[in-house]
């Protein structure tokens, strides 16, 4: 059986699709990849020369650190797998300067990198309203890692599924205390009785209130153990088609790297 992807939304940021023929411990595993295992590129260190606002110098380094940066991931490594030995080079380093005086609100827009494919993902992130006669002047450095060491190398954001609703109406008696009953306002009266159409039937989310307040047990609702309704978001370091493929490339990577220590033994 081959697995089956239906693509319901799809934008730069963000996507819905249907997976099916998989198990939810394949699902789950996409999901999870997308969340911890696609590697970015975040602030992690910041080198503060001069601070004036009212912020603490700590508080300022934990919002520059969740500025999402866009960048050519493939041409990074993370630090420790680096031939430079550690030593910080462009391959696994980027450094990044800030440099504002108020009275100004300061943005993401406002850095100024080394390395010109590395860019905030977004120039109108707000970092901090500097009022007249306060400075800030920093240089921040950004290395290569992954969500499951922090969050912020997290790229997938809102990254969630659900298994595909089953709702089936047999013999219906058209009473339509279901229609009233559906919190989501999915049913709808038909010449034969109550139902869901196809594109609604996406929308349910399993309370199985209808099936409830059926009296004559003509409303079944279940769900498809093998299809699951997937909902992504990306920070904007990855497009989100980027984001998923890198998900499964991950998990194609470690079972690749599983089956080499098991012949290996």
């Amino acid at each position: 059986m081959t697995m089956e992807v239906d693509i319901l939304e799809m934008s730069e940021r963000s996507a819905k699709f249907v997976l099916s023929d998989v198990s939810a411990a394949f699902a789950n595993g996409i999901r999870r990849a997308a969340l911890s295992d696609v590697p970015t590129l975040a602030i992690t260190y910041v080198n503060i020369y001069n601070n004036t606002s009212v912020l603490f110098d700590e508080q300022l380094g934990l919002r520059l650190a969740l500025i999402p940066l866009a960048a050519n991931i493939e041409e990074f490594v993370p630090v420790e797998e680096c031939i430079c030995g550690g030593s910080e080079c462009p391959a696994c380093r980027v450094s990044l300067t800030l440099s504002a005086e108020g009275p100004k609100m300061v943005h993401s827009g406002d850095f100024v990198s080394s390395d010109e494919t590395v860019q905030p993902a977004e120039t109108n992130i707000p970092i901090i309203e500097l009022k007249e006669g306060q400075k800030v002047v920093l240089e921040a450095i950004a290395h290569m890692g992954y969500g499951n060491q922090h969050a912020r190398w997290q790229a997938g954001v809102a990254c969630g599924y659900k298994n595909m609703p089953l709702v089936t109406f047999n013999k219906c008696d058209s009473c339509g205390a279901c229609i009233e009953e559906c919190p989501q306002g999915i049913i709808k009266m038909g010449p034969e009785g109550a139902g869901i159409s196809e594109d609604d039937i996406l929308k349910c989310i399993l309370c199985k209130l209808c099936q409830g307040i059926c009296e004559i047990d003509a409303i079944t609702v279940s769900q498809d153990e093998r299809a699951f309704v997937f909902t992504m978001e990306s920070d904007g370091s990855y497009t989100i088609q980027q984001l998923i493929i890198n998900a499964g490339k991950s998990i194609k990577d470690k079972a690749t790297r599983m089956g080499q220590i098991l012949e290996s033994l």
